[in-house]
């Protein structure tokens, strides 16, 4: 390999090693107790959740996410709510 070859692999190498790296704690409160993929996707199944990608306009993840933000709830929780209330009026 050319010398120019092998520093760009030293460089994707390292840009990896940067993305992996956990915030340390000075940068936020409980950075520390961040929980790997594979942790979270264990405690998701536990609670039955599924992951459900959704393509939407932007005006309405906005107002989803402002929605979220007001009630001091996460983004899933919310969208899971209005599902639930939507399919029930639907029923009706």
């Amino acid at each position: 390999m050319k010398r120019t070859e092998l520093e760009k692999l030293k460089g994707k190498k390292i840009d990896a090693a940067l993305g992996q790296g956990r915030i340390p704690h000075r940068f936020g409160q409980g950075a520390a107790q961040i929980v790997d993929r594979r942790e979270q996707r264990k405690r998701d199944q536990a609670l039955g959740l599924i992951p459900f990608a959704v393509k939407l306009e932007s005006a309405l993840v906005q107002e989803v996410q402002s929605r979220a933000q007001a009630r001091q709830m996460g983004l899933s929780e919310l969208v899971g709510e209005l599902l639930r209330k939507g399919l029930e009026s639907a029923a009706k």
